[in-house]
Parts: C-alpha cells; sequence; structure tokens
C-alpha cells in the first residue's frame, strides 16, 4: 500500500471537511497525549532505527511502520518512580508543558519501549544501564506492564532500579489534524539502544519489526515499500541526515519542541498538509 508523502494534494472532499471544523460547523475529537521514542543504533550509513509494522487490524494507523509508544496511562503520572536525570521541571521547559504532564510523558516513553521492543531505559544506579533484559522473568514483567497488573512504579522498586531519563532526548512534537476522528497528542523522543540489550518482535500491536537505516526507511517510504504516517516519515528523515546516534543525540540536548498541527493549506491549483516550517527544506531538497 502506498502512502502519499508530503506534500501531496488533498482530496476535495477532504479540504471540505477541514474548512466545516475551521468554521466551527464541526467539534473537533479530543486529542490523548502519547510518547513515541526514535530507538537507534550506529549503522555504516547512519543511524538504524527500529520500526514495528501496526497489525492491520488496529484501529489508528493500522498497517503502518512505527516507532515504539502509546498513549499516556494514569499509572504514568506516579510522582513516587524511581527517577535519575533532568527533572520533570526541565523536562516541561523543553516539552513545553506542565511539569506533571512532562513526568508522565517521560515514563510512558520508557515503559512503551520495554512494553514493544523489550529495551529498558533503566538502571541500578545513574551511572549504570541494565545490560540484559531477555530472560523469562524480565518478559514477565514487560507482559504484566503490557497488560496493565503491573506499574512502572513498583517494576523499577521491586528490580531497585531507576529511570535513566537522561538517556532519553527531546526530537519532536505533533498533534493530529482537526478533522481526524482518532487525534494524539505526540511528543517524539530519541534513544540509543543501550549496549548489551537486544530488541525482541514482543509487541502485540505489531506484525512485524526491523531494524533499517532512517534515511533507507524515507527511501522505501518514498518508492511506495513501507507505509508511514507522514509524521514517521518526516522524522526518519531528519534523523537520518546524522551520522550516528550520538549526534542524533547531541542535537536533541539543545531542542525543545512546540507543539505542530497540520492545516490545510494551498499548493498549486488545490490543497495540502501544512509542515513544520524547519522541515520544508529537507522535503524540498528530497523532491529534487
Amino acid at each position: 500500500m502506498r502512502i502519499p508523502l508530503p506534500p501531496v494534494p488533498l482530496p476535495e472532499s477532504m479540504v471540505e471537511v477541514a474548512r466545516e471544523f475551521a468554521e466551527g460547523r464541526r467539534e473537533p475529537a479530543e486529542p490523548r497525549n502519547a510518547a513515541t521514542v526514535v530507538l537507534m543504533r550506529a549503522g555504516e550509513s547512519g543511524p538504524e532505527v527500529y520500526y514495528m509494522r501496526r497489525q492491520v487490524s488496529m484501529d489508528f494507523a493500522a498497517g503502518m511502520a512505527v516507532f515504539p509508544g502509546g498513549g499516556v496511562d494514569p499509572r504514568d503520572f506516579d510522582t513516587e518512580v524511581a527517577w535519575a536525570g533532568p527533572t520533570p521541571a526541565e523536562w516541561a521547559a523543553r516539552l513545553g508543558c506542565d511539569e506533571e504532564t512532562a513526568r508522565a510523558l517521560v515514563c510512558t516513553a520508557v515503559r512503551e519501549t520495554f512494553e514493544e521492543s523489550g529495551v529498558l531505559l533503566a538502571g541500578p544506579s545513574v551511572d549504570e544501564v541494565v545490560a540484559d533484559t531477555t530472560g523469562d522473568d524480565w518478559e514477565a514483567d514487560r507482559v504484566a506492564l503490557e497488560t496493565r497488573e503491573l506499574s512502572m512504579t513498583d517494576f523499577l522498586l521491586r528490580r531497585g532500579l531507576v529511570l535513566r531519563t537522561d538517556l532519553l532526548g527531546v526530537w519532536d512534537a505533533w498533534l493530529t489534524p482537526v478533522f481526524e476522528p482518532k487525534r494524539y497528542r505526540t511528543w517524539f523522543f530519541v534513544a540509543a539502544l543501550p549496549e548489551g540489550q537486544r530488541t525482541r518482535d514482543v509487541s502485540s500491536e505489531s506484525s512485524s519489526v526491523v531494524w533499517l537505516p532512517a534515511a533507507v526507511a524515507a527511501d522505501q517510504a518514498d518508492a511506495g515499500e513501507l507505509a508511514m504516517m507522514p509524521p514517521t516519515y518526516l522524522n526518519s528523515m531528519e534523523v537520518g541526515t546524522y551520522p550516528s546516534p550520538e549526534a542524533v543525540l547531541a542535537a536533541a540536548a539543545d531542542r525543545s519542541v512546540q507543539m505542530f498541527t497540520p492545516s490545510v493549506e494551498p499548493l498549486g491549483d488545490g490543497h495540502t498538509l501544512s509542515l513544520p516550517d524547519r522541515l520544508r527544506p529537507l522535503v524540498a531538497e528530497r523532491r529534487r
């Protein structure tokens, strides 16, 4: 299935629906907060990224290649969670949200990455990270987190671990357009695969997983070989311009984000969805 990638013309019917929302004739769906993580490892041609192909039965982004992530859960607001790295207040400043939401988003990013890839951004101290999470006992805990039988706070406490929030970087933030029936306010993080850990095809929401150079993934999307939502494509394209995961994380260290909501804008004789201004030069260069 080929998914048109930005900038592409919108059907006139979609433009009309967007106009109805803009004029207040329709009420947009309330968005849910979510976090997703661009999980990277070193590759010969730049950062390789972990992609999951979502089950075709899913009611959002069915069949798409996505990064690990998901919606914020009430468990993620627990203020007792063991924490190492930048404070929730520092995260709030960089994520452009309140402190309570920032804490929950970081917890969601770590929890969802573990649930959907088996990779855990945590360690026994502020200077260490778990080296292996492939044992049966780890898998049992991962399933318990996924089924909400276990909270992240209790999981870390039982294992004597702390969240290594310093292993995450801030990258982007997107809000689903107003005319979509299911909407997410999604913050994108970046992280490198910790030394010794391995990803596993464990998520119940994916039909397959793959490591691909970010630039190659964007190329495959352009060729219609890999289906992606525009934010996944654009973030893959941008990450693919860096030589290594370390370079991406260095760029993320100085980055703060503002939530971007695509809107309808003119394209020739028709219309398209807008892009973040900082990504327009990259897209224009790619289209040349």
